[in-house]
């Protein structure tokens, strides 16, 4: 029922602009300290405040909904792949292979793994490790990370994992008055409003009689509809979720406004010229962000600039550098669940495949991109404003409403696994 991607043409960018370096602390707007652009695109591109509101002004209520759906549904990546046309797409629980006794298969990757042996070590190495593949709905929780007085997806999964906790940590939970809680260790947190179709963690245990199967019923009932276990396979104690992961995929779903009339880069031209006091354009195209978001792929690069709230040991130098395998975006429709509604939405699909990601660093892209797509800027605008000193350079994080994690690679990256491509 859902309609296939149908990517747009834009014109490709007629003169050069000169990069965006400067920032001057004088420059305010509305009390707010501006970035002072350099290009020739300065008088078009939105500020802070005008990025914000126009971000926020989108239909986001589509976007949780059809969330949400995938979630209580349990589809996995496997929804959001008939969402872009495709009939089928690699997923872990393709490539899973059943174990001996009929328990939740192990993925081939992880099956390597456990050919080595751990035994005649002792310590940790007697300990059975579980790999447990989540999908949760980020408008549901307060983001990953447990906190207090917070309903996390970290709090609620290791509550109900302390069932599974042996006899020697549970005494040693009692004496320092701590519930029994099990711990577990996740590929990568997410922040609040942030869904997670296949996030990957992991929990351990001494204990020899836990099952795969009995982990994954009682993370199901915790919550129905708002988190759910989609597999759950003993892996060998040498893999880390985070560690031993290879890449990381997101999408962002950004409403479009239907009826919105993009303007070119040579009709922004001519109405600059004919009125100085023309305001920056409230549409954009979404064949130019592809343009612009393209230039990310295959290089590794700093993304300092466009993280977020990120530590003082991670916001210079190779903590910052990510490798970005695929980038790419695209328009396709959001159809409703309810068959009786025919209404559909048209939104633009941004995919990013990267090593890793910093804080807050795919919203930045997302609107940012979005920014200099509309103010017509060159196709190296991103990379331009890597050179900037001051995070303003940039546009405040797009919501974290559109944002969701797609899944997480053991395995060296294969572009056939994206929605997006030529």
């Amino acid at each position: 029922m859902l309609a296939k991607f149908r990517p747009l043409m834009a014109a490709a960018p007629t003169t050069k602009a000169a990069p965006a370096v400067a920032f001057s602390t004088a420059a305010e707007r509305d009390g707010y300290a501006q970035y002072n652009h350099t290009d020739a695109c300065q008088h078009l591109r939105w500020t802070a405040r005008e990025s914000y509101e126009y971000m926020y002004a989108r239909p986001w209520s589509r976007v949780v909904d059809f969330y949400a759906e995938l979630v209580r549904t349990g589809a996995g990546a496997a929804g959001l792949a008939e969402l872009f046309g495709k009939d089928e797409i690699f997923l872990p629980q393709k490539d899973h292979l059943r174990d001996t006794n009929g328990e939740e298969p192990l993925a081939s990757s992880e099956k390597q793994m456990s050919v080595k042996s751990s035994k005649g070590r002792g310590g940790r190495w007697e300990r059975a490790n579980f790999k447990i593949v989540l999908s949760y709905h980020g408008g549901s929780f307060d983001g990953w990370q447990k906190q207090p007085d917070l309903n996390t997806v970290q709090g609620l999964v290791e509550k109900h994992l302390g069932q599974f906790v042996d006899e020697r940590k549970a005494k040693q939970l009692q004496e320092r008055s701590l519930p029994i809680e099990g711990c577990a260790t996740v590929a990568g947190r997410t922040d609040k409003g942030v869904t997670a179709l296949q996030q990957v963690c992991s929990f351990y245990t001494w204990r020899k009689d836990v099952q795969p199967a009995d982990i994954k019923d009682t993370i199901n009932e915790a919550s129905p509809d708002k988190i759910k276990s989609l597999v759950v396979s003993e892996v060998s104690r040498e893999f880390h979720p985070n560690f031993s992961a290879k890449w990381r995929r997101y999408l962002y779903i950004f409403p479009l406004d239907g009826d919105a009339k993009s303007i070119s880069e040579d009709e922004q031209s001519s109405m600059i010229l004919e009125n100085p006091e023309y305001k920056a354009p409230r549409s954009f195209d979404v064949a130019k962000v592809d343009k612009i978001i393209r230039q990310l792929e295959g290089k590794m690069l700093s993304y300092k600039i466009f993280a977020r709230d990120t530590q003082a040991s991670r916001s210079d130098g190779p903590a910052t550098e990510c490798f970005m395998f695929h980038s790419r975006a695209a328009v396709t429709k959001l159809y409703s669940a309810d068959e009786n509604c025919k209404e559909s939405t048209p939104v633009m699909c941004v995919e990013l495949v990267a090593n890793r990601f910093l804080r807050k660093m795919v919203r930045v892209l997302v609107a940012t991109s979005i920014r200099e797509a509309a103010a017509g800027a060159d196709e190296d605008a991103l990379l331009n404003l890597m050179e900037a000193t001051c995070r303003r350079a940039t546009a405040p994080p797009a919501p974290a409403e559109g944002l969701c994690l797609v899944d997480v690679g053991y395995e060296d990256f294969d572009e056939q696994r994206c929605f997006i491509v030529d």
